[in-house]
């Protein structure tokens, strides 16, 4: 292997690990500006499991997850339709994130109807999602062309 594939493999590397980085610090951050209002309240499904636990998981999920799909994402050379994939995965998934909280955390010791939780969900989640999700891709944009130049 020479050097000069050696040093592209460590910035593809390097890339990734940047990206998943800022998706599972965003998806941290994002679950608990939604849903951190529960964090006090017990978990249906886990009686034993914090807040912060299900937080971790879920982000690291999605950081995994998402730096995946960013990767393949990355292939197609329209920045603007790219932003817009991007965009869009990471609002279906912090959104099913913070309405498994809600379900798990609220709604299951309620009464709430399934439309209800939907509607809930999104009344707590539009603000954060739109914020994080533009300044993640933005950033993750960054973050991949200041690593192509190299």
């Amino acid at each position: 292997m020479t050097l000069l594939s050696q040093n592209k493999t460590i910035q593809f590397l390097k890339k990734n690990l940047l990206l998943g980085l800022l998706i599972f610090i965003s998806t941290l951050l994002e679950i608990y500006w939604s849903v951190g209002k529960f964090s006090t309240r017990i978990s249906s499904g886990c009686l034993d499991c914090s807040f912060f636990q299900d937080a971790f998981f879920m982000s690291l999920i999605t950081g995994i997850f998402l730096t995946l799909v960013f990767l393949m994402v990355s292939l197609i050379k329209n920045i603007t339709l790219k932003s817009i994939i991007k965009v869009i995965f990471l609002i279906l998934v912090w959104y099913f994130w913070n309405y498994t909280v809600f379900v798990d955390r609220e709604s299951s010791w309620s009464t709430y109807t399934f439309k209800e939780e939907l509607y809930y969900t999104l009344s707590i989640s539009v603000f954060p999602i739109s914020v994080l999700s533009i300044i993640t891709v933005l950033v993750s944009n960054f973050i991949t062309k200041s690593n192509k130049h190299k």
